[in-house]
């Protein structure tokens, strides 16, 4: 059974990378330019007016600070995006879902296998980033200088919270009665994150509100690329991964349990 909802899962991920492959410059150009727009505008711009900043109990300039964090944002955008609005447009409105499993794929191959997909997407878009940041730090913002190890570890952990983030999206995907719904998940959910997970400023400037920060799943994602892109990783990052697995297992189960029920209704 395992083995069978693998290789089912597989072909549906092919399915989707084959689609997007054919249409890689629509979504290349935005995860470019993106990060360029953000490091200029908040790195300089606002970085300017920043001083004093430490992290961690160490000195640190703003743009150093933020840079790990817009490859956060870009894996959690990255994995909610593709499987709210795309996982819904192909369930409701292209009918794959209903073509595919007309075939010996099963529902759980599709919904797993749209999360995979999912996660791939949080992988591509925050390599991007990573890779434009990278050569930003070399020709444009010297203080943003990535080491070699970072490099090669970031984008394996982006693929794995982009799972964490695919599943938690593809469960609001099962409970939305339509895709206008998905205002609602973005502007409690993903925005908060945005705003308070630990991206343009350090949580422990929200003071007595700081443990709320830690509920968010984002918080823990820009912990552990911030840290491993300064060589500062320790025991609470050690947590922050447990944090990203078992929320990862909690929603891919609830995620698969929930699409299950409304496809099948």
């Amino acid at each position: 059974m395992i083995m069978g909802i693998d290789r089912g899962a597989v072909a549906v991920w092919r399915r989707n990378a084959d689609v997007f492959f054919k249409t890689w410059r629509t979504n290349f150009l935005p995860s470019v330019f993106e990060p360029l727009l953000y490091l200029v505008a908040m790195g300089l711009g606002f970085g300017g007016l920043v001083a004093g900043l430490t992290y961690a109990g160490q000195p640190i300039e703003y743009i150093r600070f933020l840079a790990p964090g817009l490859i956060s944002i870009s894996a959690m955008y990255g994995g909610f995006f593709e499987c709210t609005y795309g996982s819904f447009v192909r369930m409701h409105y292209q009918k794959t879902f209903d073509a595919i499993v007309a075939t010996p794929v099963s529902l759980e191959d599709v919904i797993v296998g749209e999360i995979m997909w999912g996660a791939s997407k949080s992988f591509i878009n925050s390599t991007i980033v990573l890779t434009v940041i990278t050569l930003m730090g070399w020709f444009l913002f010297p203080a943003i200088q990535f080491t070699s190890l970072t490099i090669l570890l970031v984008p394996p952990l982006t693929f794995m919270a982009g799972l964490m983030f695919a599943s938690i999206a593809m469960i609001f995907t099962a409970l939305v009665p339509n895709i206008d719904s998905f205002n609602y998940p973005f502007f409690l959910l993903i925005t908060p994150m945005f705003l308070f997970g630990g991206t343009f400023f350090p949580i422990s400037q929200l003071g007595a509100a700081e443990p709320l920060a830690y509920i968010l799943p984002l918080t823990h994602t820009s912990l552990l690329i911030r840290d491993m892109s300064l060589g500062l990783l320790g025991p609470i990052d050690g947590l922050a991964m447990i944090y990203v697995i078992i929320m990862t297992i909690a929603a891919t189960y609830l995620a698969v349990r929930m699409m299950k029920k409304r496809l099948t209704k």
